[in-house]
């Protein structure tokens, strides 16, 4: 994704460039099968659609579009829309939902078979989720790594996929709004979000003090960018905290009803 100085040059630039496109291509089609299904008589609600939406700009606006602040602020305002805000825009879309509606039978079934595999199972589990996102921001920051990138654009190019990636799948496992083989548990979920929240603040407290190896940018816009990172990241996870609020009332709402006697017939 393009940074202040990207890596590269013009293999950068097309990497960043594929990249935004690959993102407002996945609106389009998810905007294409929203309307399938309403064509079909099976609404889908416009509040999904528009959470797709913003999840796939916010993804083409980190890849390409320049942000305010210095380099560093700059990049850190990416990995919030890329790899905290799209996320979890694009899983409260319900994209798989959505397929599977508009899908066929066979596409169906292969799509299921795939969400419901031994491996997605695995990668959803919140811990090992939050592990892969979490830890591969502290990989990032506190190591060469994130130096590296500024001279590698493949390396580079890789590491905003993961963010991503590892973005999407945390969201997917605390917000567990799709069909899957197993959904775990809310105390599972809230305990990974609360850990997940704690290691987000104490790195971006770590690059407050200490900017990441190699790196030479102003003490003010690693401070800057620290501080956006830590406060833009609780308003990203009061989020997430509320998809699980919201979901914990509902199944407290229903546990409810069911263990409520019936009221007594009246002659």
């Amino acid at each position: 994704m393009h940074e202040g100085h990207a890596p590269g040059g013009e293999l950068a630039g097309v990497l960043s460039w594929l990249a935004a496109f690959s993102a407002l291509a996945a609106v389009v089609l998810y905007t294409w099968a929203a309307a399938r299904s309403r064509r079909r008589g099976r609404g889908w609600p416009a509040v999904r659609q528009a959470c797709f939406a913003l999840g796939g700009v916010s993804l083409a606006v980190a890849a390409v579009s320049p942000l305010p602040g210095g380099e560093f602020t700059a990049h850190m305002l990416r990995h919030l829309l890329a790899g905290m805000a799209a996320p979890l825009l694009l899983v409260l879309g319900r994209p798989v939902t959505l397929a599977l509606r508009v899908a066929g039978g066979a596409g169906r079934r292969r799509l299921l078979a795939v969400v419901r595999s031994r491996v997605v199972t695995w990668l959803l589990f919140p811990p090992l989720a939050a592990l892969l996102d979490m830890g591969g921001l502290w990989a990032l920051y506190r190591t060469p790594v994130f130096a590296a990138t500024h001279h590698a654009p493949l390396l580079h190019a890789l590491v905003h996929v993961h963010v991503v990636a590892a973005g999407v799948l945390f969201s997917a496992s605390i917000c567990q709004v799709e069909p899957l083989r197993r959904r775990y548990g809310l105390a599972v979920r809230a305990g990974t979000l609360v850990a997940a929240s704690a290691a987000h603040a104490i790195l971006a407290k770590s690059l407050y003090g200490t900017p990441p190896p190699g790196t030479a940018f102003p003490a003010g816009d690693v401070r800057a960018g620290a501080a956006l990172m830590y406060y833009g990241g609780d308003l990203i996870e009061i989020g997430l905290a509320a998809v699980v609020a919201v979901q914990w009332y509902v199944a407290s709402g229903r546990a409810l009803s069911r263990a409520r006697p019936p009221a007594p017939l009246v002659p």
